[in-house]
């Protein structure tokens, strides 16, 4: 019973969190449509210097998404500005080839660079996460990235000074953000397609990615909590 209590609790909390980020970018259209806060919200200058700018934008736009990532800035709000600039499916994909190569980004500076702050910082949590990730570290990788509790970045890092591969945790990772980010991407689409029911479509698949998310991480509840809690 506690434990069904605490995965409720869990699950809850992961709907809180991603429609609370909802609504924040919700309000943020309305601004951007319906306010003409446009230029006070930056708009302008991913209209002049990604939209407008072919391969040299969509360059800039992973790039950014990249290095924002790769320093914990929330990979919603930047595959929400991916919609805003190219549409919600081509936005969603270069979203999670930034927020992929973020991913490898963190891991690789954990594993070459930082290990020795990190593994002070953090201590036997490490092993637990060694302990999880190496039995199937591509399938382990892509049950923590479907439902995102804990800290994206935290968990690259972490990763990095584990005695793991690179290559199946960066690509299980990346293959676990495409559905919330594409969810993203469609919520960020809103602002040039004037559609309350790509709106409510983006609400319904976050629901059901994270719930989706929620089914795989109770399969290997035990050993998943020492990474995303």
């Amino acid at each position: 019973m506690t434990s069904l209590k605490s995965d409720s609790k869990l699950s809850i909390k992961a709907l809180i969190k991603g429609l609370t980020m909802l609504g924040v970018l919700a309000l943020i259209v309305y601004l951007i449509r319906y306010a003409g806060l446009a230029d006070a919200l930056d708009t302008k200058w991913m209209d002049e210097h990604v939209r407008s700018r072919g391969l040299t934008g969509i360059l800039t736009y992973v790039g950014l998404a990249t290095f924002f990532s790769a320093i914990g800035f929330p990979r919603q709000i930047i595959c929400f500005m991916g919609g805003y600039a190219y549409g919600f499916a081509f936005g969603g994909l270069l979203g999670s080839i930034g927020t992929g190569l973020g991913c490898a980004c963190a891991f690789t500076y954990s594993r070459l660079v930082g290990r020795t702050f990190i593994k002070r910082k953090f201590g036997s949590r490490i092993q637990k996460v060694d302990d999880f990730l190496r039995r199937s570290p591509f399938n382990m990788a892509l049950t923590i990235r479907f439902f995102p509790i804990g800290s994206n970045v935290i968990t690259n890092v972490l990763a990095g000074v584990t005695s793991i591969p690179a290559l199946p945790f960066i690509l299980g990772s990346t293959v676990g953000y495409v559905p919330q980010n594409v969810v993203f991407a469609l919520f960020g689409s809103g602002i040039n397609v004037s559609s309350s029911v790509q709106m409510v479509m983006a609400v319904i698949l976050f629901a059901i990615s994270t719930l989706l998310g929620f089914k795989i991480y109770q399969k290997y509840k035990n050993q998943a909590g020492a990474v995303i809690e």
